[in-house]
This record gives C-alpha cells, sequence and structure tokens, in this order.
C-alpha cells in the first residue's frame, strides 16, 4: 500500500484506541458511548447539509452500514459492561482481519498478494494472542468474549459493506450520511433507559466523552477513506494495530501491566504489519 494509506490508517487505529479506552473508563458506560454518539450527530447534520444526497446506488449501503455499526456499538457496549478491556477489546479487533479477509476474497473477488495474505494472517495471529496471555478463559468470562467476538464480526461486517459502498458516492456524502443515521441511537437509548439522571450522570464525563466522539468520528473518516485508495483486508488488518496503542494505553494510563508477553504478540503484529507493506 501507498506510504500515505498506510500512516492515515495507524493515525486512525491510535485514535481509534483512544476513543474505546475513553468508553470504558466512563463511570457510566451508556452514557459514555451517548457522548461518543454526539459529534457523529453534529457532523452527519452539518454534512449532509453541505454535500447534499449521495447517489442513488450508495443507499443500501448506507443503509445497511448504519445498521451494521449501531448493532457493533451495542455489542462493544456490552462486551465492555461485561469484561475487561484488556481482553474484550483485542478479541473484537482480532476477529475482523480475517473474517474481511475471507469475504473480499471470496465474495468480492479482490485479490491478495501472498505478502498480504500472510501479513493479515499474521496480525490476526497476534492480536488473537494479546487475549490468551492471561491463561484460558473460564466460564465467567465467556459471556463478555461472545459479546466480544460478535462485536469483531459485525466490524467485519460494516468494513466490507463500506468498502464497496464508498465506492458508489463521494466519500464525504457518504460519511455524512452513515453519521447522521448512526450518531443518535446511542443518545437517544440513553434518554430512554437513564432518564432524569442522564444530565448528572453525563457532566463528570462531557469533555472526555465529547472528545472521544471526536477521535471516533476522525477514525472512522480517515478509514473510509483509506478503503478508497487500498484493498479491504490489509487496510482492515492494518486499522486492527490499535490494540497495540491500547495496550500502550492501558499500561501507561489505566496501570495495567503491559509484560513481555504482551509485548511479543504486539511484536508479532508489528511483523505482520511489515509483511503487508512489503508488497
Amino acid at each position: 500500500m501507498d506510504a500515505a494509506v498506510v500512516a492515515v490508517v495507524l493515525g486512525a487505529a491510535l485514535l481509534h484506541a483512544t476513543w474505546n479506552a475513553i468508553a470504558h473508563g466512563s463511570p457510566d458506560r451508556l452514557t459514555g458511548f451517548a457522548l461518543i454518539g454526539i459529534p457523529f450527530t453534529a457532523i452527519g447534520v452539518i454534512g449532509v447539509a453541505i454535500n447534499g444526497l449521495p447517489p442513488a446506488g450508495a443507499w443500501p449501503f448506507i443503509v445497511i452500514s448504519s445498521i451494521l455499526t449501531v448493532t457493533y456499538q451495542l455489542l462493544l457496549l456490552a462486551s465492555y459492561q461485561l469484561g475487561q478491556f484488556s481482553q474484550t477489546y483485542p478479541l473484537a479487533r482480532g476477529t475482523s482481519p480475517w473474517v474481511v479477509a475471507v469475504v473480499s476474497t471470496t465474495l468480492l473477488g479482490q485479490e491478495l498478494s501472498w505478502t498480504e495474505a500472510a501479513g493479515v494472517a499474521v496480525v490476526s495471529i497476534g492480536l488473537m494472542g494479546l487475549v490468551f496471555i492471561g491463561g484460558r478463559p473460564d466460564r465467567a468470562h465467556m459471556p463478555a468474549l461472545a459479546a466480544a467476538f460478535a462485536t469483531g464480526v459485525m466490524i467485519a461486517a460494516y468494513t466490507t459493506v463500506d468498502g464497496v459502498g464508498v465506492q458508489h458516492a463521494p466519500m464525504l456524502t457518504y460519511a455524512s450520511w452513515l453519521f447522521l443515521f448512526q450518531g443518535p441511537v446511542l443518545p437517544l437509548i440513553a434518554v430512554v433507559r437513564r432518564g432524569r439522571a442522564l444530565p448528572g450522570l453525563m457532566r463528570p464525563s462531557l469533555a472526555a466523552g465529547l472528545g472521544g466522539g471526536v477521535a471516533s468520528l476522525l477514525a472512522y473518516g480517515l478509514v473510509l477513506w483509506a478503503q478508497t485508495r487500498g484493498a479491504l483486508a490489509p487496510i482492515a488488518a492494518l486499522r486492527e494495530t490499535s490494540i497495540i496503542f491500547g495496550a500502550i494505553i492501558a499500561a501507561v494510563f489505566l496501570g495495567e501491566r503491559f509484560g513481555s508477553k504482551r509485548a511479543l504478540a504486539s511484536a508479532v503484529v508489528v511483523a505482520g504489519i511489515i509483511l503487508i507493506n512489503l508488497s
């Protein structure tokens, strides 16, 4: 891939890890996710007003991607409510690259070089290794891991849909309608679930939540741009290196131990990135 695309996707990965850490660290995670949805809604309204309607052929992709992304958000919220960030986040992100690779090659007819295919596999192995660093999960952790795995499947699904859909409309128009459809859902759910308590719950994490929303917005937009300039599978694999940034954030800001095993798994991911970029 072009060096600019690699840099953009890695930047998106850093932003993605940042907003996920913010969302997980929110005192009330539903409220945190609701705050993150507010910038999406605002930018969606502005973008739609400026860019207007997309071509007719883009509508199915916009609608399907919006449904898949909202489902992903709900599953991610559930996984964070049920489990620890250091285990659920890598599982969710590690599931996606190989699913995207299988779908893009078998259903969309995209071809991968052997180095790209090997890189996708190695990145996935490294990320999945991070899940099991602490040993085999026990039964109590299975609901959280199941939600995280389902989250990864949804990531793969909307990544694939967006990779095709963004070819049917100008990128800014496509993104604006996605943001408008996705943004209000979690805030509305929070209004229904938290009621009059919502303003008080929002106040302590208002700045962090809105900042996380901006980071999420930028990460999503950067990946959409990259998908107009490269194959889906290697881009999906590179994006999931957000788990490395997540591990660093957890170690520096959340007090979680990085450790030699985590460092080794991260090195495996880096090796996968190198393979992807050898072609």
